[in-house]
Parts: structure tokens; C-alpha cells; sequence
């Protein structure tokens, strides 16, 4: 049987924030991965300009994140063992779970950059 999609029950503003993080934790100039444990640390958020920002090559829309400056997101994420909140907002460390979480059912957030 499948794995079950979204077994912490994460609501969609979580799901996204997750998503947006998990990505960060892909890029040498936003994160630092601890080998021993597994964890990546995100060492910075970044900014908007207009209605979007950059994540690597990505882009996100503004309005899908949200949850990078809400405190009540990262608490989310810290009590279900996905991330440690480190100095909120500007850095964060994801998990091994939190790195592997499955966030395919929100759909596509991460577009392709196009300048």
C-alpha cells in the first residue's frame, strides 16, 4: 500500500511553507547541511520583489508564502518533528522528516524563472 499523503495533516499554508523550505535546503548559498544529523539548517529567507521572489532557478509567487513569516507556521512544523525554528523569521533547520515530507499535494508552487 502507498504511503498516505499528508499523514501529519498539514493545512496548506504549512504544506506550502514546507515546500518553499525544503527547496532552500537544496541550495549551497541559502543552507548548511549538518552530516551527522541529517538536518539543514536555511540561514536566510528571501525577499520578494513585486508579487514573487527567487528560490534558486524557481520562482514563487508572494502569495504562496506567506507561512515563511508567520510564527505560527514554524511552530506548526517544529511540534510535528519537521523543523527547528533557530531565529524566526530568518532561519530555520528542517529535519531528516521535514527534508522528506511529501508536499505534492498542494501542486505546483515552484515555477520556472524566466529572467
Amino acid at each position: 500500500m502507498p504511503p498516505k499523503s499528508n499523514p501529519l495533516q498539514l493545512n496548506a499554508l504549512q504544506l506550502k511553507t514546507l515546500a518553499i523550505l525544503q527547496e532552500l535546503a537544496q541550495l549551497p548559498d541559502w543552507s548548511k547541511t549538518d552530516a551527522e544529523s541529517g538536518e539543514v539548517t536555511i540561514l536566510g529567507m528571501p525577499h520578494p520583489h513585486g508579487d514573487h521572489f527567487h528560490v534558486g532557478a524557481k520562482v514563487v509567487l508572494s502569495r504562496d508564502a506567506n507561512g515563511l513569516a508567520n510564527a505560527g507556521v514554524w511552530k506548526a512544523l517544529e511540534r510535528k518533528g519537521l523543523a527547528k525554528a533557530a531565529v524566526f523569521p530568518m532561519q530555520l533547520t528542517l529535519t531528516p522528516t521535514g527534508l522528506g515530507y511529501d508536499t505534492s499535494s498542494i501542486g505546483q508552487i515552484l515555477h520556472g524563472g524566466d529572467h
